[in-house]
């Protein structure tokens, strides 16, 4: 069967994350996959990049499907979120080859998490970004982050029920940027353990407040226990990014999301 692959944008407050799962649980992929069924008039099943938390959202989780109907690009796009709820929307869709395979063919993914550092909470905010009211000392964090790049060993931030057969992840990239009230965390890995950014944003903060030195980074990658490290920082502010295929597939070149998020 022709195979699609589209790029979806959604606010995950109210999912319990991206993975279908027992009936009478609201999840992302079973909410797309009743709206496409509907617009393809047969079941479908999604394969994504990733598989986001609870209360995470994206700006471009990249999925693909597999479909005997046949229709135009603007009637999938356009039928698909007229049926999706309004937190979940289709950016784009595009026909593939077999070859493609949106989990698989995947060689990085990129996440964003988003910290409002002020006294006071926000309400425009809420739910998209974390709250931390202590102060930041955002160099601090900085040089700790460092520390994660190259190809470690993250027992020390995975969940306890994570699912992966092994610990070891390659990063390539991790910066901190303040944007007024805002420190924006930008992460790029071969692949991540579950509540893995989170995990890392949890020892972040304890740094950044001053509770923990840096050299806790080196500490917590050696130990390999998830016991050693901090807690976990809530999902409102995390955000899946994007995911990185081989240039033969050309896929189409996004923007990050919301004008606030969308900074560099």
């Amino acid at each position: 069967m022709p195979r699609l692959a589209l790029g979806l944008e959604f606010c995950g407050s109210h999912y319990r994350g991206w993975q279908t799962q027992q009936a009478g649980i609201r999840t992302v992929q079973e909410t797309v996959e009743i709206a496409l069924s509907k617009i393809a008039n047969h079941p479908v099943t999604l394969h994504a990049a990733g598989r986001t938390d609870a209360g995470v959202h994206a700006c471009n989780m990249i999925a693909h499907f597999d479909t005997e109907a046949e229709r135009s690009i603007r009637g999938w796009i356009r039928g698909t979120n007229t049926v999706l709820p309004h937190d979940i929307a289709v950016r784009w869709l595009q026909p593939m080859t077999d070859a493609f395979h949106a989990r698989f063919k995947a060689h990085a993914r990129r996440y964003r998490y988003v910290i409002y550092n002020h006294p006071y909470r926000p309400a425009l905010l809420n739910g998209q970004v974390t709250h931390h009211y202590a102060p930041l000392d955002l160099e601090q964090m900085q040089l700790a982050a460092q520390k994660l790049i190259g190809t470690h060993n993250f027992t020390s931030f995975r969940a306890v029920a994570c699912q992966s057969n092994q610990p070891v992840r390659n990063v390539s990239h991790v910066t901190l940027t303040r944007h007024g009230q805002l420190i924006v965390l930008d992460i790029q890995a071969n692949g991540f353990l579950h509540h893995m950014v989170r995990n890392i944003v949890g020892a972040l903060l304890e740094i950044g407040e001053g509770l923990k030195p840096i050299e806790w980074i080196d500490h917590l990658l050696a130990v390999q226990d998830r016991k050693e490290a901090g807690v976990t920082a809530p999902p409102d502010g995390l955000y899946f990014i994007n995911a990185y295929y081989p240039d033969e597939f050309e896929l189409p070149d996004v923007p990050l999301g919301p004008v606030w998020l969308n900074i560099a």
